[in-house]
């Protein structure tokens, strides 16, 4: 009867030891993930001034913001995130738009798309994405001047049809090698100039507008 008895304290400690593993690894995968989203907000603050410089606005654009449901038409969001509102003497002269392209070459490329009232793009940064090194890693600015192309565009600047890359006919030029990628940020920063369109009544609202 000995080697039962064995037989079950060496079962106690191995169901043991699987439920310490697994509540270590759940919480390594929730630390984790916690950091990842800590880092994506501390990258997303401080290209708010990148979109929108010192001078442009005078309020603290952080802390000013309004949120945006996931599943949102035309955003792609996974999750609720949160915009920013750009104000200089209490009018929203600005938003800066949280849009997620769900079609890039290696999964979510996560952006901000800074709009101006007049409905022109101020700027486009790319907070997260998991894109090819050397290839589709040039919609980070600091690996290629490619998104600054953005500057200055609208729904009219150019036509809705020509939102693609030169190579099919469009406005925006593509990578070497890589074309999934730059077409993803394209249509994501084509669409949240659409939503900032059909939703303009509520984004540029705010106390100091004139009536």
């Amino acid at each position: 009867m000995k080697w039962l008895a064995s037989i079950g304290l060496s079962g106690t400690v191995l169901a043991l030891f699987a439920a310490v593993t697994s509540i270590a690894i759940g919480w390594t995968y929730l630390s984790t993930e916690e950091q990842i989203e800590v880092a994506i907000r501390r990258a997303e603050a401080q290209q708010l001034l990148e979109i929108f410089p010192i001078g442009t606005h005078d309020n603290e654009l952080v802390d000013d913001t309004f949120s945006i449901a996931s599943n949102t038409a035309l955003l792609g969001l996974r999750e609720m995130r949160q915009g920013y509102r750009v104000r200089l003497s209490g009018r929203t002269v600005g938003v800066i738009i949280p849009t997620t392209a769900r079609d890039g070459y290696s999964g979510d490329i996560r952006a901000l798309v800074g709009i101006r009232r007049d409905g022109s793009v101020a700027g486009v940064r790319v907070v997260a994405h998991r894109e090819t090194p050397g290839l589709g890693d040039k919609v980070e600015l600091r690996k290629s001047a490619w998104v600054l192309g953005f500057n200055d565009r609208s729904l009219s600047n150019p036509a809705l049809n020509s939102w693609s890359v030169k190579k099919e006919g469009g406005a925006f030029d593509q990578f070497t090698g890589a074309t999934v990628t730059p077409m993803a940020v394209i249509l994501a920063t084509r669409r949240a100039l659409e939503y900032a369109t059909l939703n303009a009544d509520t984004l540029f609202e705010s106390a100091g507008d004139p009536s």
